[in-house]
């Protein structure tokens, strides 16, 4: 196969992001929830996302500067609490997902504003949405930032501590999750999404 050889020191910021969006695919979402000091909740959903440990319980969001250099309201929020719930996405969610990613100014509930159900987290003060399937509550293992925390490009890497996890019965099934029933969404590159498709089992070899 031939290939081209991109240097990303020759590219522009933009250029590397939608690179790095369409090659690194499909990658799951974060509907994050969180709240602020003063007790306004904010939603948002986030790709740059993943699992990072099972000891302790670990996961990462990956919250990039907007486009003026500041900093998202999910990351204030965060750095102000030190909690946040990480929601996972279905396909009955994807409307008010995509809708939550609107540029809602700050102080805004974007859970209300999408039509979302709130519901109390049992040890961090955000809410969880009702509608997930699934709900992890966090706290703040470490933050790092990457870049110089200015430019459009850096970020924020957020790795959360998983305190308790709500799961559907409807999609849990003696200690794993039904993928069936979870239906997750995808984020792909510009405003492409994917549900499942085809799923495979391949064990893995014994040598």
């Amino acid at each position: 196969m031939k290939t081209l050889a991109l240097d990303f020191s020759q590219l522009s910021q933009p250029e590397i992001y939608k690179l790095l969006i369409g090659a690194i695919v499909p990658r799951p979402i974060a509907f994050v929830s969180t709240v602020s000091a003063e007790g306004v909740g904010n939603l948002a959903p986030f790709s740059f996302f993943n699992a990072v440990s099972s000891y302790p319980p670990c996961l990462m969001i990956s919250i990039a500067r907007k486009s003026t250099g500041e900093k998202k309201d999910t990351l204030k929020n965060i750095e102000e609490t030190g909690t946040f719930v990480v929601n996972c996405v279905s396909e009955w969610m994807v409307e008010p997902m995509n809708q939550a990613s609107a540029d809602y100014p700050y102080g805004v509930d974007e859970m209300a504003q999408v039509g979302l159900t709130a519901i109390p987290s049992v040890k961090v003060k955000a809410s969880r949405v009702k509608e997930a399937a699934i709900q992890m509550e966090c706290e703040v293992y470490r933050i790092l930032e990457i870049g110089d925390g200015l430019s459009v490009g850096s970020t924020t890497l957020v790795v959360g501590r998983i305190l308790l996890m709500h799961v559907a019965e409807a999609v849990y099934d003696q200690g794993k999750i039904r993928i069936d029933a979870l239906k997750p969404i995808a984020r792909l590159a510009g405003s492409s999404y994917s549900k499942l498709g085809e799923v495979f089992d391949l064990a893995r070899p014994k040598i």
